[in-house]
């Protein structure tokens, strides 16, 4: 068997360990609603909404994921943010109210972060959450992935492997100095964008704009417009039948990764990574970015020109682009088994939980693994945040076992577009086994303006 091969067993085993169960699922609906029941109690908190986001809505969560959570503040209809004093009131009237019920440990109040957050761990088997408010736009952020991670099967697998590699390899903390999760999926996105033949667009073939810039006034009205251009422009891109096909295995996608950015460490002191416009781009020649003083740049594609990569210090991107350069090294020696393959790519844990599960059979035999990718649980529990009209996010389950990885609903009208988005580009992707062409030159859909 060729080491590419043995690799590619070796990242679909690790995909297979990593990926959430039903009681994974059902264990952060536990967390939301004991939430819920715990805001409403709150007089300050009079008509908010509990509502999750994060890599949770994207489908891009681990079993050992974390779990961000937004409380929307009742405003009506409109779109609005309280100030940052304002949420580090509300915050810490939560974290004393926390602390009085019990059920979760490690509580910290972070006031004078970015965006006022405050952190617990639950006693639900111990998963890690982050509350803030009024995070409308990390919502949509969720949303995009979501639907990026539709457009190819690749995708969802690719960022579990990276986060789960970059854990192991210590460069997953943005505490630490280095990548937070949101910035190690914008790195995959910009890898599809770039690899030959392309499997996605640049961004701005989705979303022509500046998400940020756009939300404003009627929440739902917003919220629909930029559904609509993006579900649009993913249509079209989908549509394609004359571009050439990438069709590499996870292995070589995942190699070619690491090869990518084994010089990210040098490259960025010249260069930002910007999955706008899909490519490297001259930090002196963009404005946006200027004056530079951040050890990598990774624009935000839909906050430009916000870092996600800010926190990364400069002694920790050089052992980032050792760790690359490392495992890159280490998975096309000649002599790699995999052993050593699994662990280099995951975490204690995850590879002890993968020898003692046994050998899955390389050959077509029966895996030994208790786990799949799965969806939510078949209890037909809903999270419907009762504050804003016609926003209510659902997240359902998909029929019976196994159902296909989990979408992100709201319903009523807004669910009509999403589900017919989904059905639309798999049906569109059929005859490339869900595998997204590369782009031709061709209009993009545009919202009209008033």
């Amino acid at each position: 068997m060729s080491g590419h091969t043995v690799l590619d067993h070796v990242l679909k085993d690790v995909v297979k360990v990593i990926t959430p169960l039903q009681e994974d699922w059902a264990i952060r609906f536990e967390i939301i609603e004991d939430l819920r029941r715990v805001v409403e109690s709150l007089e300050n908190f009079r008509g908010a909404t509990v509502e999750p986001f994060g890599s949770f809505v994207s489908n891009l969560f681990t079993r050992w994921g974390d779990l961000d959570i937004s409380i929307v503040l009742l405003n009506g209809s409109h779109i609005s943010s309280a100030g940052k004093k304002r949420k580090q009131m509300l915050l810490g009237d939560l974290l004393k109210a926390l602390r009085m019920r019990g059920g979760c440990s490690s509580l910290q109040f972070i006031p004078n972060a970015r965006v006022p957050i405050l952190k617990f761990r639950s006693n639900r088997q111990g998963i890690s959450c982050d509350i803030s408010i009024d995070n409308l736009l990390g919502q949509l952020k969720s949303k995009l992935l979501l639907w990026i991670s539709m457009m190819d099967d690749r995708f969802h697998d690719m960022v579990l492997l990276v986060k789960e590699w970059a854990k192991a390899h210590k460069i997953n903390n943005s505490k630490t100095g280095s990548f937070n999760s949101y910035s190690l999926s914008l790195l995959v996105v910009f890898h599809f964008q770039t690899c030959v033949p392309a499997i996605l667009p640049p961004l701005k073939d989705i979303y022509p704009g500046n998400i940020a810039d756009d939300l404003r006034g009627v929440w739902v009205d917003a919220e629909k417009l930029i559904e609509e251009t993006c579900r649009n422009n993913m249509k079209m891109f989908s549509s394609g039948r004359h571009r050439p096909i990438n069709r590499k295995p996870l292995s070589e996608l995942f190699l070619e990764f690491l090869e990518k950015f084994s010089d990210i460490d040098s490259k960025a002191e010249s260069e930002g990574i910007c999955t706008y416009n899909g490519k490297w781009e001259l930090i002196n020649n963009n404005t946006r970015w200027q004056p530079k003083t951040y050890a990598i740049f990774i624009e935000d594609p839909l906050e430009q020109p916000e870092n996600p990569a800010r926190s990364v210090s400069r002694g920790q991107l050089t052992k980032i682009a050792e760790a690359f350069k490392s495992t890159h090294l280490k998975l096309t020696s000649g002599n790699a088994s995999r052993g050593s393959m699994i662990r280099e790519l995951a975490q204690p844990h995850v590879s002890h939980f993968m020898r003692i599960s046994g050998n899955p059979g390389y050959n077509g035999g029966h895996s030994h693994y208790s786990v799949r990718p799965q969806g939510p649980p078949h209890n037909h529990y809903a999270i419907r945040p009762q504050g804003l009209p016609h926003n209510h996010y659902a997240i359902r389950p998909q029929g019976p076992p196994p159902p296909p990885r989990a979408v992100v609903q709201r319903p009523q009208q807004s669910n009509r577009h999403f589900v017919q988005m989904n059905q639309e580009t798999s049906s569109n992707n059929n005859t490339s086994r869900g595998h997204v062409q590369t782009p031709q030159r061709q209009q993009i859909w545009r919202p009209k303006t008033q």
